[in-house]
C-alpha cells in the first residue's frame, strides 16, 4: 500500500536561472519501504525532502501522504519525523529530555514518556542513557539518540537528511546495518537523501537518483548497480568506462576495438559501459600500460592507457597485480558490458 505519494511536484526559486529545483517529480513510497534518494549537489534531493515535511512549498503537484493531500496540513500535523545531518541536540537538555521532547509537546505523561524513552534507548544501542550529558556523548551515539528523538512520536514517515554525513566511514559503516535492521524490526517507512552511494545502497529497498530537479533512475540497489538507466547515472556511479559504440549482433565496434555486449542488446550507435570487473587481464587482447595501481581492500584498481581510445579501469586480484609500468593485453566480458539507454532531453 503506498504511503507517500509525489504527483507532478515542481518547485521553482524565485530569480533562480538555473531551472527548476524540482521538475514535475512523481515519486510513490509503500508502507514498510526504504527508499534512499541520491544525486549531486543541486539535483534537488534536499528540496524534495523538505517539501514532504511541508517545509517547502511547491510550485505546482501533490503531495499525498495516506491518500490525502498535504498542500493545507502544517508541519506539527504531518506525523512525519526528521532527521538532519547535524543532529539538533538540545545542549542543555539531557539524554532522555531529547528524545522525550517531541512526546511532551504533544501531551504525553510522564510515565508515558519515561517508559517510551527506555524503550527506544534500548532499540538504539544506548540502554540506560537518559542522564547523560549530551555533550558527553561522541558522534556516533549523538546520532543514535536523534535517530530515538525522530522515531519517539511514532511517524508514519521517517526522514533522514544526510544521518551519517559526519561520522567516520568505519562508522558509517557500522550503523547503516544497525539502521536498515531497526528500521525492518520496526516497520517504519523511510525516505532519506545522502550522496554516499554505499549508504544508500546498504540501507535502501529502493534507490532514486535525481538530476537537474528530475528522477534519473528508480529501483532497487542491485537494478541500479547493474543496469544504469543512462550515461550520467553511470558515471555517477562511478563507472568511467563509457565510449561511442555501434552495435551489430553480439559485438560492438569501439575506439578499444570489438567489445562483445549481452544477447539482445540494442543495436547501431550507442553508447557502452564496461564495468571495471570486465576488463580482464590475459593474452592476444587489447595492449595497455599500467599508469596507476590502488589496493582496494579485496582488490585492486588499475588505471590503463590503452594502444587505441580512452583511458581504462580494471579490476584484478591482489595476487599478481601488474605495476604501474608494466605493460599488459586485456580483454572484455559480456556479462560487465552494459548498452546505455539513450538520454532523452528535457
Amino acid at each position: 500500500m503506498t504511503l507517500l505519494q509525489l504527483e507532478g511536484v515542481s518547485v521553482r526559486f524565485a530569480g533562480s536561472t538555473a531551472g527548476n529545483a524540482l521538475d514535475r517529480v512523481d515519486l510513490a513510497v509503500a508502507e514498510h519501504e526504504i527508499v534512499c534518494v541520491l544525486g549531486p549537489s543541486g539535483s534537488g534531493k534536499s528540496t524534495l525532502l523538505r517539501v514532504v515535511a511541508g517545509l517547502q512549498q511547491v510550485s505546482g503537484g501533490r503531495v499525498l501522504l495516506g491518500g490525502a493531500d498535504q498542500a493545507a496540513v502544517p508541519v506539527h500535523r504531518r506525523g512525519v519525523g526528521l532527521m538532519f545531518q547535524d543532529h539538533q541536540l538540545f545542549p542543555h537538555r539531557d539524554v532522555g529530555a531529547n528524545v522525550s521532547f517531541g512526546l511532551r509537546m504533544r501531551g504525553e505523561g510522564r510515565t508515558a514518556c519515561t517508559a517510551r524513552v527506555a524503550e527506544l534507548l534500548d532499540l538504539v544501542g544506548l540502554p540506560g542513557a537518559q542522564g547523560r550529558a549530551v555533550a558527553s556523548l561522541s558522534g556516533g551515539e549523538q546520532q543514535r539518540v536523534a535517530l530515538a528523538r525522530a522515531l519517539a512520536p511514532s511517524p508514519r514517515l521517517l526522514m533522514l537528511d544526510e544521518p551519517l554525513g559526519q561520522l567516520d566511514r568505519g562508522l558509517r559503516e557500522r550503523l547503516v546495518v544497525e539502521l536498515r535492521g531497526l528500521f525492518i524490526r520496526l516497520g517504519t517507512t523511510v525516505l532519506a537523501v545522502t550522496h554516499d552511494q554505499g549508504e544508500a545502497f546498504a540501507l535502501a529497498d529502493r534507490v532514486v537518483v535525481m538530476r537537474d530537479g528530475r528522477i534519473a533512475q528508480a529501483g532497487t540497489p542491485l537494478e541500479v548497480w547493474q543496469r544504469p538507466a543512462s550515461e550520467f547515472v553511470a558515471r555517477f556511479l562511478g563507472f568511467e568506462n563509457v565510449v561511442p559504440a555501434d552495435v551489430s549482433g553480439e559485438w560492438a565496434t569501439t575506439a578499444w576495438g570489438k567489445v562483445p555486449v549481452p544477447a539482445g542488446s540494442p543495436q547501431g550507435g550507442q553508447r557502452l559501459l564496461v564495468r571495471p570487473a570486465g576488463v580482464v587481464l590475459g593474452a592476444a587482447g587489447l595492449r595497455c600500460e599500467v599508469v596507476s595501481r590502488t589496493f582496494r581492500g579485496t582488490h585492486v584498481t588499475l588505471g590503463l592507457r590503452p594502444s587505441s581510445g580512452p583511458p581504462l579501469e580494471a579490476e584484478c586480484a591482489l595476487a599478481g597485480a601488474p605495476a604501474a609500468g608494466d605493460a599488459v593485453e586485456v580483454t572484455f566480458t559480456p556479462d560487465e558490458v552494459v548498452v546505455l539507454p539513450r538520454e532523452e532531453g528535457p
